[in-house]
C-alpha cells in the first residue's frame, strides 16, 4: 500500500501478555511525544487465551491487532505490509521505550540525506536482583550488541529492541527472511546486513533509549537458552552473508580438537589424556572471565566468582555455534563467526556517552536522568 509521512511501530508477540502490556504503554507515552502521526501494529501467533488478552490490551492501549505466522521475521513483515506510514520502527514485546524514542528517531531521519537508511539507539537490559542478573550482567554477548549503538557512529547491523529503518529502504532489500535455521533469532543481523551492503547507513542515536525487561536474565537456565539460540543464529547469518565471516575461536571445536588428540594419547598418558577437552574449556573460561571488565557493571559488588559463572554461561553461544555448523554441514563454520557491527567512535573523538537521557522509574515508567 501507499504510505503516508508518519512512523508505524511493529511488535511480534507470542505469549508475555503483562510485558506485551507494559511495552504498549510506553508506546502510547512515546506516541504523544512524536511529531508526526504513528501508529503501533502488534503481530501475535499466541494461543487462544493470551492472544484474546493482546486483543483486549491493544484496543484499550491504541494499537493495532494482527494475528501472524510463527517466524519472527515473517511476523515483523506482516507488520510492515500492514502499516500506514513511511517509517517504520522495530521493537520487542519484552521491551519499554522511553517517552521521546519516536521523537528523536523521526527527527533523526527526517534530517538525514537519503544515504541514511535506519537509526538505532541502545538497549538496555534491566538485570534485576535476581543471581541470573547479577552475574548475566557481565555478558559481552547479552550486553554489547543491544548497547553498541550508545558508543558507535554507525553500525553494519542493529538489534531489533531499537531500530528504526525508512520503509523504502526495507522493501528495496527484501525485507526479514521468513525462514531460517530456527523461528527467532538472526533476522535482525540479516536485515541489517542487507541495508549496508545495498549502500545505505545506518547511524546510532545514544540517547533514543530502550528498555529490555530482567527476563532475559532472570535465571541463567534462560540466559544460556537465549545465548545458544545466538550462536546458532550467528552461524545461519554467516551462510547467508559469507562475506561478513572472520576467523573465531569456537571454545568447543578447541575442546573437541583436544579431546580427540587426549583419547589419541590416553593409553600413553594413564587416561589422563581424557581430561584434554574439559581442561581446554576451563581455560577458556578462566580467560574469557579476566576479559570481563567493566567499571559501570562492577558497581554494586560482584567480582571473580559472578565473572566465571557468566563467562562459564557464555559458553552455550560456542555450543550454539559449534551445533549449528554441523547441522548445516558447514565445517567453515567451526572456526568462523559474524564480523562485529560496530564502527566505534576513537576515544577522545567527540562522540558521546552511552545514551543515559532517561532512566526506568520502579520498572514501568521513566524520569529524566537526574530529575
Amino acid at each position: 500500500m501507499a504510505s503516508q509521512r508518519g512512523i508505524s511501530v511493529v511488535v511480534p508477540v507470542k505469549g508475555r501478555v503483562p510485558l506485551m502490556r507494559a511495552q504498549l504503554a510506553s508506546l502510547r507515552t512515546a506516541m504523544e511525544h512524536s511529531p508526526e502521526p504513528a501508529e503501533v501494529v502488534v503481530v501475535d501467533d499466541s494461543e487462544p487465551d493470551d492472544a484474546e488478552a493482546h486483543r483486549v490490551s491493544c484496543r484499550e492501549l491504541g494499537a493495532r491487532y494482527v494475528p501472524g505466522p510463527r517466524h519472527v521475521g515473517a511476523k515483523r513483515n506482516l507488520g510492515v505490509d500492514q502499516a500506514r506510514y513511511d517509517l517504520i520502527l522495530f521493537t520487542d514485546s519484552d521491551c519499554r521505550v522511553s517517552p521521546d524514542v519516536l521523537k528523536r528517531h523521526v527527527t533523526t531521519l527526517r534530517d538525514a540525506d537519503s544515504t541514511v537508511g535506519g537509526v538505532s539507539g541502545p538497549t538496555f537490559v534491566d538485570h534485576g536482583r535476581t543471581r541470573g542478573g547479577r552475574i548475566m550482567r557481565w555478558s559481552r554477548l547479552i550486553n554489547d550488541d543491544l548497547e553498541r549503538p550508545g558508543r558507535a557512529a554507525k553500525v553494519t547491523w542493529a538489534t531489533t529492541t531499537n531500530l528504526v529503518v525508512r520503509r523504502e529502504v526495507f522493501e528495496e532489500v527484501g525485507g526479514f527472511p521468513s525462514e531460517s535455521l530456527d523461528i527467532v533469532g538472526g533476522e535482525d543481523c540479516d536485515l541489517g546486513i542487507k541495508i549496508t551492503d545495498a549502500g545505505y547507513t545506518i547511524v546510532c542515536d545514544p540517547d533514543a533509549v530502550v528498555l529490555h525487561d530482567h527476563a532475559i536474565t532472570e535465571s541463567l537456565a534462560t540466559a544460556a537458552r537465549r545465548l545458544h539460540g545466538y550462536g546458532r543464529s550467528e552461524q545461519w547469518v554467516c551462510s547467508v552473508h559469507p562475506h561478513h565471516r572472520r576467523p573465531v575461536l569456537n571454545a568447543f571445536t578447541v575442546a573437541s580438537t583436544a579431546a580427540l588428540a587426549g583419547i589419541a594419547l590416553a593409553p600413553r598418558s594413564r587416561g589422563a589424556g581424557l581430561l584434554a577437552g574439559p581442561a581446554v574449556l576451563a581455560l577458556v573460561v578462566a580467560a574469557r572471565a579476566r576479559g570481563l571488565r567493566d567499571e559501570e557493571r562492577a558497581v554494586g559488588g560482584g567480582g571473580t566468582a559472578e565473572r566465571l559463572a557468566c563467562a562459564a554461561v557464555d559458553l552455550l553461544f560456542d555450543l550454539g555455534g559449534f551445533q549449528a555448523a554441523l547441522q548445516m554441514g558447514r565445517p567453515s563454520g567451526l572456526v568462523t563467526g559474524l564480523r562485529p557491527a560496530d564502527d566505534v567512535r576513537p576515544e577522545g573523538g567527540g562522540g558521546r556517552p552511552p545514551g543515559r537521557s532517561w532512566l526506568p522509574v520502579e520498572g514501568t515508567g521513566w524520569s529524566p536522568a537526574g530529575g
